[in-house]
Parts: structure tokens; C-alpha cells; sequence
């Protein structure tokens, strides 16, 4: 970036836009303030060291420019920690210290993701701040339980093989987690097995006192027909609209028991949808995806139509790799955050970086 000879002065505030690809900056009477620029860096000046931009505080510096639409794109360059401790309690929620060890396996998860993710092809920063990566909130997210167990890891990753690895995690399983083709299309890792939640000599899971352990979903006729067109209009071959779905049959199951795939007959055509696709296909018509893959189907059929669709699933997510309701229960029971990563993602080891 390009640093300002000439900065602000104390009190007074210069607005940033776009034009042209490049920096406009412009005093508070709308005269121009500098030169256009491909880009600018902004420093803390209090003692505390932190920004503020979009209603929040950020640590580190924030660097501004324009991405290749033409909008402004803003950058928070922190310190891998420092982003963590902004990352924590926004993953796997604001613990009690009967929960520490599952904040520290969720800081190394969440670290070790984050250090697979630096420098990404094609775009001048790292991570997104969104599910679509991390959720990231800045200072304002932070919690002294959650700062602590940042710390208490600096520098730790998992580790297979002598490298670090993608370390992914989820809501929660549901009682079994799954493998990566089981959701994504991609192959294997020899560190993300199936694993079982239960409670060793007990009908009961580790993860079901967490959110959606088990849950039902219903879809009238026309909430189906909506959620299936809206879907089906995203493939390459799918048809612009439909007018009513005649069925929909689980064709294919996991050995874990989640849905693999999901064949749904329309009046234009029958579809097969599996892994992730299934639960975009069944967002709901507010646009929120399909808890999980894990589920049972029951439909009422009249007059060559789905009148009535109901979902009974359990877990929230992927289901790959750390299950946190799990890692939180395992923490209740006990489990320190190195037993709760070596069951979640088999095979590793916790090993340190710079």
C-alpha cells in the first residue's frame, strides 16, 4: 500500500471512495485531500492501539483498497492470534470454564485452518470473515475465556504426517461426524474418519445437549416446489422454473447413515442430489440451508404430488472433523483439548509453528 505523507490531523476526518479502480480521499468540505491512490494503511494513533471501522474495533492496521468490481475492500493485517481471539467465541460461542479445553481445541482447529488458508490463490487477502471461511468480529468479539484460550495455544496446529493440516469443524454431528466426500466432492484424508460421538458404555452422545442434535423440518407442497426450483435453476441444465415435485426418495446412504443422495422427480425432469447440494436444494424459503445430510424423508402424496414433506435429522453442519457440541461435552466430562482433536480428526498431532 501506499502510506500518506501527510495524514489527518487530530480531529479531523477525510472520507475514502472508489473511482476508477483507484482512491479518492476528500476533506469534510468535499475538497480533495490527496492525489489518488491504489491504496492506503491505516494505524491506530490512541494508546490502545485498536481502529474502528463499520461499527467495530480492529487490532493491527487497516488496509484499504479497491477489488476488482470497482468497491472498496478493506483489510484487517493482524497478527494470527491477535485474528483468533476475534474468532473463538463467534465459532463456538461465549464458554463457561467448564468448557475451557473445548476453546482451546477450537483456537488450534481454527488455527491450524487458518494457516492452510494464508496467502490464497487470486485474492489480496487471506480470509473472509464469514462463515465462508471464519467468522471474525474484531476486539468487539473477544472474551477474556476465549483470549486465554487463544494463549494458552499460541503457535499450536494439527499435524499429519509432519504437516499441518485443513482442520474443518462444525456445529454438530448428530452423533456420528462424516468424511469429506460424504459432503464436498473431494477425496479422502486420511485424518478425517468417521467418529463416533457416543458416550463409551451409555445410549447417550456427547454432543446432545448442543443446538439441533436432533430436529424436524416441514415443507408444504408449494414451500417444496419453491425450494426445489430455486435450486434447480442454479445447474447448468436445470429448468427455469417447475411446477410441482412428484417425489422425492433417499436413493443412496453413508456407511454413517447420513443421505448420499436424494433423487426428486419434477415436472421437468428427475434430479439426483447429493452432499452439500441436498442441503441447499432444501433451504428453506427465508434461504436457510438444510441443518444437515443426517435425516429421515416422509412425504404425502395425492394426485401425482408431494403435498406434504417432513424431515426428522440430527446434527447442524458438514458433520466433517471437530463436532463442537461434542468438544464441548467432551470437555464437561473431562477430556483436555488434545484428546478432544486426536478423536475428532484421528491420526494427528499437535505440533508448533512460528
Amino acid at each position: 500500500g501506499t502510506q500518506l505523507a501527510e495524514p489527518p490531523r487530530a480531529g479531523e476526518s477525510w472520507t475514502v471512495e472508489p473511482q476508477g479502480g483507484r482512491l479518492a480521499l476528500r476533506r469534510e468540505d468535499g475538497a480533495v485531500a490527496r492525489p489518488e491512490v491504489a491504496s492506503i494503511v491505516a494505524r491506530a494513533s490512541d494508546a490502545d492501539g485498536l481502529l474502528a471501522f463499520g461499527g467495530r474495533r480492529w487490532r493491527g492496521e487497516l488496509r484499504i483498497g479497491v477489488d476488482d468490481g470497482g468497491r472498496l475492500l478493506v483489510v484487517n493485517h493482524v497478527p494470527m492470534d491477535d485474528y483468533l481471539k476475534g474468532v473463538v467465541p463467534l465459532e463456538i460461542g461465549t464458554r463457561a470454564m467448564t468448557d475451557f479445553a473445548a476453546a482451546e481445541a477450537q483456537a488450534v482447529a481454527a488455527r491450524s485452518y487458518a494457516y492452510m488458508h494464508l496467502l490464497g490463490p487470486g485474492r489480496p487477502y487471506d480470509m473472509l470473515a464469514t462463515v465462508a471461511d471464519q467468522v471474525y468480529g474484531g476486539v468487539g468479539a473477544e472474551t477474556p475465556l476465549g483470549n486465554q484460550s487463544v494463549e494458552n495455544t499460541s503457535g499450536l496446529v494439527l499435524m499429519y504426517d509432519g504437516r499441518v493440516v485443513n482442520a474443518p469443524y462444525h456445529g454438530n454431528c448428530g452423533g456420528f461426524t462424516a468424511e469429506p466426500g460424504d459432503a464436498w466432492r473431494s477425496g479422502p484424508e486420511p485424518y478425517l474418519k468417521r467418529v463416533s460421538d457416543q458416550i463409551p458404555g451409555s445410549d447417550h452422545f456427547y454432543c446432545e445437549a448442543g443446538p439441533r442434535f436432533r430436529w424436524t423440518r416441514r415443507y408444504t407442497a408449494e414451500e417444496l416446489r419453491q425450494s426445489i426450483a430455486r435450486h434447480l435453476r442454479t445447474l447448468p441444465q436445470g429448468p427455469e422454473s417447475i411446477e410441482r415435485v412428484r417425489a422425492v426418495v433417499v436413493t443412496d446412504v453413508t456407511p454413517a447413515g447420513r443421505v448420499a443422495a436424494l433423487t426428486v422427480d419434477t415436472d421437468r425432469g428427475r434430479w439426483t442430489l447429493r452432499g452439500n447440494d441436498i442441503r441447499a436444494a432444501l433451504r428453506t424459503t427465508s434461504g436457510e440451508m438444510l441443518y444437515s445430510t443426517y435425516f429421515s424423508v416422509e412425504t404425502v402424496e395425492a394426485h401425482g404430488v408431494v403435498q406434504s414433506l417432513e424431515l426428522r435429522g440430527g446434527g447442524n453442519g458438514h458433520g466433517i472433523g471437530m463436532c463442537q457440541s461434542g468438544a464441548i461435552g467432551r470437555a464437561r466430562a473431562g477430556q483436555d483439548f488434545r484428546t478432544i482433536l486426536t478423536t475428532y480428526y484421528p491420526g494427528t498431532t499437535i505440533g508448533t509453528i512460528d
